[in-house]
């Protein structure tokens, strides 16, 4: 007989557009243990494997946000509530809307603080049953037409599939799903044993990547260039793009452990991948870190229905080690419409290390060498005939590499750049033919490969030649070249004319005319990514805008000391989401806006203090949090403990958040404790427990904020962090 044995989802937060795919472990009649799924067309010994999918939908009425009226409402405000205000006005639909409509919001309690309020017992019962978020509220999408299977405890099931995947939809938002597999006798269709069940969590929306325009540094406006599907309708201008969008396996739970699963998967990151990149509508697109299975199961399927051509790539494996199907490389895609391929010329460095140990590395010294050289990385070169002119055969030739990440190979790395560099001067000497130069160079500017590629050539005194133990650069190489490459980025620095410039150039470091980052994580924050050119036959047009580090960590989450420190800073907010309900009270003090703490503030931080000291902690660290609706100043924060007579030691912060010694959220606690302050009478503590004041809304709201910075925090992380390396995009004339 066929039996199930174990059925689980590799995440139980289910995300629209996302695939489901649940692990289902059988035993087989012969008693083997497999994975293999078993479908009514290929019974085994006479049976097979039944799923199901339902939407499970509650049946209470939904409340609708007092301000988008088209949105379900998610959050209700208690001091409408206490206050008697008309309760259509207490529903907004997040914690934004919310925070937003405060000044008008708040009018309606000044209003009705004015009105005597003579059923305080009921009130303080009402206070006390509600909840800042009314998690009852159901979705008001429409129903699918299926079958009603149960109807019990308030809720329906909807049948809304039949296979073992399923992807769910917009209907399906604020839904908890449930899967159903059981083994089925395949003559009598009946079930055999036990029917095994999943629960998902609530179906969520997909997060969407922060809208990027184009600058224009030519003193044209760009977006007149743009024809009806996008793309640039300038006779003789093209748009490229280079993104390195994150192998799927480099992307595991041990290297980000601060991601929630749901966001590592593949299936959730390639749909957005895909959304992003055709939305560019670029003509040349070259992507790094792009998996074998992945370009031909994938992007290359994909990429052609928009027309499309696929290039690629792979990395060699001398090295490897892992699934050979997994191996990543470099591909690049250009529109069938804009271009002909005429060309491609794959370069392997690990051949080129060969050749050079062959040639200038002593016998006896080879294998150290070839350990230290052989790396696997590859690059991809293509020639391209521009269909856009039609007076003259125009080329354009276009190389995508990803170089050697280890920062302690810095003489791997220059040489990796030189012998690329040398190879696309050959194509160079045998016509005239601009260059693109696109990739992960792993190397931050100012660098040795990037002041080769930059600069030309490297001056000898370079602090990076002092690494070079197998003696490459002091056999009279050369490091230099003759291509006049260009970095793309630069002409923000260089040109004044565009709309944004100014903007741009804060975003830029003025030292290098580089980005001040294209890569942003928890423990490095700077460039890695270029586009160069060759200045004497292209020109650029536009850039596609830099963003600020503030805003890409408030919009895509990245892991960051602001966001996921090693201790797992959104676990430790979830554990405190429930006692920082008992701080709201001290909002109006913490963010300056009260003289002092209220005797409900006070009491409150003592029940935390009892219940868990790193809640505090948490405050303290998420005082800038963009989903506070406010600003907490850390200073009145970490003196609550001594004016509320329940000390604490501040400095303890540091080590149950796990903060590194050096981070700025280490040093605030650190300053605040070398100071001295918190000793002494600093102010006095006011207020009555059960007087109705006006902070009621703000306990509530306060209470559900601080729940939700973990739902907004974890629903950006793959934006950036799983999505996100900054891509250059250009467009040429």
């Amino acid at each position: 007989m066929l039996n199930v044995l174990r059925v689980h989802l590799p995440s139980d937060i289910p995300i629209v557009g996302c695939e489901l795919t649940p692990y289902v472990l059988l035993r087989r009649p012969d008693n083997s243990i497999t994975t293999d799924d078993v479908p009514e067309s290929s019974p085994l010994d006479g049976f097979y494997l039944r799923y199901k999918w339902y939407r499970i939908q509650s049946d209470r009425k939904t409340a609708v946000c007092s301000i988008h009226p088209s949105e379900q409402a998610t959050l209700q405000c208690l001091g409408c509530v206490k206050a008697k205000i008309p309760v259509a006005k207490s529903y907004h639909c997040s914690p934004r809307c919310f925070s937003d409509a405060w000044q008008h919001h708040r009018s309606l309690h000044d209003r009705a603080a004015s009105a005597e309020n003579e059923n305080g017992t009921e009130d303080e019962e009402l206070f006390g049953r509600s909840g800042v978020i009314n998690t009852s509220l159901s979705s008001s999408a429409p129903l699918y037409p299926a079958a009603v299977t149960e109807r019990t405890g308030g809720e329906t099931w909807f049948e809304v599939g039949r296979f073992k995947t399923y992807t769910p939809t917009a209907d399906d938002i604020g839904h908890v799903l449930r899967f159903e597999c059981v083994a089925v006798d395949a003559e009598s269709k009946l079930p055999m044993g036990h029917v095994n069940t999943v629960l998902t969590s609530r179906v969520i929306p997909a997060p969407s990547p922060s809208p990027r325009r184009l600058i224009p540094v030519s003193g044209v406006d760009v977006m007149g260039h743009l024809d009806s599907s996008g793309r640039t309708a300038s006779v003789e201008t093209f748009t490229v793009l280079s993104y390195n969008i994150l192998s799927e396996a480099y992307a595991t739970s041990e290297l980000y452990s601060f991601c929630p699963t749901w966001a590592l998967s593949w299936p959730y990151r390639r749909q957005n991948l895909l959304r992003e990149i055709v939305g560019y509508r670029a003509d040349i697109i070259c992507l790094q870190e792009v998996q074998s299975d992945h370009f031909d199961g994938f992007f290359t399927p994909e990429l052609d229905k928009h027309g499309y051509q696929a290039l690629y790539k792979k990395r060699t494996t001398e090295v490897y080690g892992g699934n050979a199907y997994a191996i990543d490389g470099c591909a690049i895609f250009f529109r069938r419409d804009r271009f002909t391929h005429v060309k491609k010329y794959e370069v392997e460095f690990n051949k080129a290390a060969q050749s050079l140990t062959d040639a200038v590395i002593p016998s006896t010294q080879k294998k150290v060498a070839l350990n230290r050289l052989l790396k696997d990385n590859i690059a991809l070169i293509a020639v391209l005939e521009a269909k856009f002119i039609t007076d003259r055969r125009q080329l354009l030739c276009v190389a995508n590499t990803h170089l050697n990440v280890h920062q302690d190979l810095k003489d791997v790395k220059l040489w990796q750049v030189h012998t690329l560099l040398k190879g696309l001067e050959k194509i160079a000497n045998s016509a005239e033919i601009p260059m693109l130069v696109c990739g992960d160079f792993n190397s931050v500017p100012g660098s040795a490969p990037h002041a080769l590629l930059a600069m030309g050539k490297v001056d000898p005194m370079h602090r990076d030649l002092e690494v070079d133990p197998l003696g490459i650069f002091h056999s009279g190489r050369k490091l230099t070249h003759e291509l006049p490459l260009v970095s793309a980025y630069s002409s923000f620095a260089r040109l004044g004319a565009g709309l944004g410039f100014e903007q741009q150039r804060r975003r830029m470091d003025p030292t290098t005319n580089e980005p001040l980052f294209t890569h942003c994580t928890r423990d490095f924050v700077g460039t890695l990514d270029y586009i160069f050119y060759t200045a004497d036959s292209l020109t650029v047009e536009a850039l596609l805008e830099l963003l600020d580090e503030e805003t890409v960590r408030k919009d895509t989450a990245l892991p960051s000391p602001e966001c996921c420190v090693s201790s797992d800073i959104a676990k430790d907010r979830e554990e405190c989401a429930d006692q920082l309900v008992g701080l709201v009270t001290c909002l109006p003090y913490v963010s300056g806006t009260a003289e002092e703490p209220t005797l409900d503030c006070c009491t409150g931080l003592k029940q935390v203090l009892d219940t868990n000291k790193k809640c505090l902690c948490i405050l303290i660290k998420d005082r800038n949090d963009p989903s506070l609706g406010l600003k907490i100043n850390a200073t009145l924060a970490m003196s609550l403990p001594e004016i509320c007579h329940s000390p604490v030691n501040i400095s303890k912060c540091v080590d149950l958040l796990h903060l590194p010694p050096n981070s700025p959220d280490a040093k605030v606690f650190e300053q605040f404790t070398n100071s001295g302050k918190g000793s002494g009478t600093v102010a006095n503590v006011t207020g009555n427990p059960s007087s109705s004041n006006p902070t009621g809304e703000e306990k509530s709201d306060g209470g559900r904020r601080q729940r939700s910075i973990v739902v907004e925090m974890i629903s950006g992380i793959w934006l950036w962090c799983l999505c996100f390396c900054l891509g250059s995009f250009l467009i040429w004339k």
